[in-house]
């Protein structure tokens, strides 16, 4: 996730209504195709990635993988999976909940064709095709459509988004 450094702190009261203004809006999410905007508006392709990656450490090690099982299948080093060891184990209630809730869609998935499991073993490398595949078996034809145009949508904002860094940055030397 992108740091940022406040000059002007929220008071206590302020930051815990923002909270909870986010979780009411995470909730509002009716479907996999709201989902996947509300994912793409409020994150960058990293941080999707950042997360997905906090996720399937949950998973693993709630599967019982060891630090260098989840190591070698996803690319993150000991601290990084440490963090969220400590988190499962102090709080970790929405990870639990989420991994058993699409324990079945994993089983599917560790049952399918020997190219969707070298997908599976290797998450990192095929994120986004994983993700399209759980949302794209939950969708009819018309939110299919509705799905392509989103993941169009956030090549556009990833180029945007360098766009603009360069456009600033000259603007920023020119004056």
């Amino acid at each position: 996730m992108g740091k940022f450094t406040n000059h002007k702190k929220l008071n206590k009261e302020d930051v815990e209504a923002l909270f909870v203004e986010f979780a009411v809006a995470i909730s509002s999410v009716k479907n996999s195709i709201e989902a996947a905007n509300l994912i793409r508006d409020l994150l960058s392709e990293q941080e999707a990635i950042m997360l997905a990656r906090r996720l399937q450490i949950a998973r693993y090690l709630n599967d019982g993988l060891t630090y260098a099982d989840i190591r070698e299948e996803i690319k993150v080093s000991d601290p990084t999976i440490s963090r969220v060891q400590t988190w499962l184990q102090n709080y970790g209630d929405g990870f639990r909940m989420v991994i058993e809730r699409t324990r079945q869609s994993r089983k599917i998935e560790k049952e399918s064709l020997p190219w969707d499991r070298l997908k599976h073993s290797y998450p990192m490398y095929f994120w986004p095709q994983i993700l399209l595949k759980q949302i794209v078996s939950s969708a009819n034809k018309k939110e299919k459509q509705k799905l392509l145009n989103v993941v169009n949508q956030m090549k556009e904002k990833t180029k945007l988004a360098q766009e603009l860094k360069v456009l600033l940055r000259q603007s920023k030397e020119g004056t």
